[in-house]
């Protein structure tokens, strides 16, 4: 341990327990004892008279108001300077910041680095800001006698110094949901050359995006990548995979693709999976629109790298670089220059509405060119069955890049 630093919330706690433990055993022992030799010495049959005529004892009572209290004087004493180490955090403290959600957690660093357990480095305090989503957590750290409350819209904060390397415990110690008991994870303490290398690994060095994000967000708290059973339904092997859910309440069976992993994501009690409760909260303006993708097409791979599809070449394979031009003069259909967030007019059967050219509209006139008719031209664009989701969101890209 560092001399700089005098205490370790470890070092504060354990005296005060023991000191604490100490006194009540002798007093079990004390009391225990006086009781037993009390009953034998004066049991009716040694004595069946009284044979003491006393009315009291002023030392006897002086003894037993002065031990007391002062035994009371060295509780508060020892109590209020382990508080105060556990208060007042040492300088030159890592601050590390744990978002605690139904029902995971999340660390993140100063440099942006996040992870779902709490790396530290050994020998080095550690500061914790302490940050709720939704409902009380409790930040548990049994080995280094840490426990905090987490409550919305409550600052607060814990510290703690990992004296050897190794993996500790971390636990919600608030009842917060159905999945309170696996709201667990683990502080990993490294030595410093380690925790420097591992602070400064980046995500292309390390997993995809796509599952870091998972990782930091608390999806990986309910949802599992090996196939198990969760608060949530598996992740593993899920692109395609057919489900029956529930819509307002009303059953359906559908396949899983990315329109439906994105309303999953923005508005997840849209379409519960049946068996599963409703206790998703939603992530729409939390998550960014590249964040979204970036969680798709990991969940689309499994994880694997996806090779990356050249939406110009499938333009003009597909042959749609023959009615929409890509300089803004006007062809058989709507250029495909400064398309991507533009207002248009569009016929939807017999209403005419104004639409903005975003995502949602791009892959459905590419899915369903007559759904949604640009005025002034004709309904002559034909649909092709035969494109992927991978190539519709590479044409998606593609006519995004032409702004």
């Amino acid at each position: 341990m560092n001399s700089a630093y005098l205490t370790t919330t470890t070092e504060a706690i354990d005296p005060v327990f023991m000191f604490i433990f100490g006194a009540c055993l002798v007093l079990l022992v004390g009391i225990t004892a006086a009781m037993v030799f009390f009953v034998v010495r004066y049991h009716r049959s040694r004595a069946p008279e009284p044979t003491s005529q006393a009315t009291g004892n002023l030392w006897l009572e002086v003894v037993w108001i002065v031990l007391p209290t002062l035994l009371v004087l060295v509780m508060f004493y020892y109590g209020w300077a382990g508080y105060l180490a556990l208060r007042n955090v040492p300088k030159g403290a890592m601050e590390v910041t744990a978002t605690a959600r139904m029902w995971s957690w999340s660390f993140a660093y100063a440099n942006g680095r996040t992870s779902a357990k709490l790396y530290v480095p050994v020998n080095k305090p550690v500061r914790v800001e302490l940050v709720s989503l939704d409902v009380i957590h409790g930040f548990y750290l049994p080995a280094f006698r840490v426990k905090r409350d987490v409550v919305p819209g409550m600052k607060n904060y814990a510290w703690f110094v990992a004296t050897k390397p190794g993996s500790y415990d971390l636990f919600c110690s608030q009842y917060c949901g159905t999945g309170h008991s696996a709201m667990i994870t683990t502080v990993e303490a490294l030595p410093e050359a380690e925790f420097a290398a591992w602070l400064e690994q980046r995500t292309g060095k390390g997993e995809p995006p796509g599952h870091e994000l998972l990782e930091k967000h608390g999806c990986l708290g309910c949802h599992s990548l090996d196939g198990k059973p969760g608060i949530g339904p598996t992740l593993k092997g899920i692109w395609g995979r057919s489900e029956t859910v529930l819509s307002n309440g009303a059953e359906r069976h559908i396949s899983v693709d990315e329109a439906y992993l994105r309303r999953s994501l923005l508005e997840p009690n849209a379409d519960v999976v049946k068996g599963f409760q409703p206790v998703m909260p939603p992530f729409a303006g939390v998550l960014t629109e590249a964040e979204v993708k970036a969680i798709v097409a990991y969940l689309r791979t499994g994880g694997a790298a996806a090779a990356k599809l050249d939406g110009r070449k499938l333009a003009q394979e597909k042959g749609c670089l023959a009615c929409h031009s890509l300089d803004g003069s006007r062809g058989v259909g709507p250029t495909f220059k400064g398309l991507f967030g533009a207002k248009v007019t569009v016929q939807r059967g017999k209403t005419k509405t104004i639409v903005t050219a975003d995502e949602g509209y791009l892959r459905e006139s590419i899915r369903q060119p007559e759904a949604a008719v640009v005025e002034g031209f004709q309904a002559i664009m034909p649909t092709d069955p035969a494109l992927s989701d991978d190539e519709v969101t590479a044409l998606v890209e593609f006519i995004e890049g032409l702004r």
